[in-house]
């Protein structure tokens, strides 16, 4: 195990072994909650790209990716995309009625997904899902209400951290890791 997923609790492992569909927000996880807007109202967002590299593997190893958040971008879009997402969703205010939606189709229960927020457009879908996680910089009131806070904020390698603990926790990432250490 990853020394930086040293001390996690039994139960966190516990929740993060049944995962089979990790969901996150975008604004302020994979990204640092920052838009930037050029004089000709072109938006900009920095995403990391140790977030982005987990993804191939979660979906190599069973597990969905998807994206539901509350804003409308292109910008968002085009990485989802180019990660290969399994599904996004954007511009969604209800996000429970949104999942549920996923759900019937994907037939999995609520307790076999994870996800990611950090607003309080995330606190009902939070409260919902088998695994909820925020960033360390999330709002206090949405910290109060997850069962894992991020050792990173918010557009530094959340959704990566949250990606090492669900497939360690399926006893899957020594392989992963052991196969870039001897090629």
């Amino acid at each position: 195990m990853s020394n930086y997923l040293k001390g996690i609790s039994q139960e966190i492992w516990d929740k993060a072994a049944k995962i089979k569909i990790l969901i996150t927000d975008v604004d302020g996880v994979l990204t640092d909650g920052g838009i930037i807007y050029d004089d000709r109202k072109i938006e900009f967002k920095r995403f990391h790209v140790k977030d982005g590299f987990i993804v191939q593997h979660l979906r190599k190893n069973g597990v969905l990716v998807g994206a539901i958040t509350g804003r409308d971008s292109k910008v968002v879009e085009n990485r989802c995309e180019e990660l290969s997402f399994d599904f996004h969703y954007h511009g969604v205010r209800d996000k429970v009625k949104k999942l549920a939606e996923i759900l019937e189709v994907l037939e999995v229960e609520l307790d076999e997904v994870a996800y990611i927020g950090d607003d309080l457009l995330d606190l009902p879908l939070l409260k919902k899902v088998g695994f909820s996680v925020c960033p360390k910089d999330a709002m206090p009131y949405v910290a109060e209400h997850v069962d894992y806070i991020s050792s990173l904020e918010g557009g530094k390698g959340v959704f990566r951290e949250v990606g090492d603990i669900i497939l360690e926790a399926k006893g899957l990432l020594e392989g992963i890791i052991f196969r870039y250490a001897n090629q």
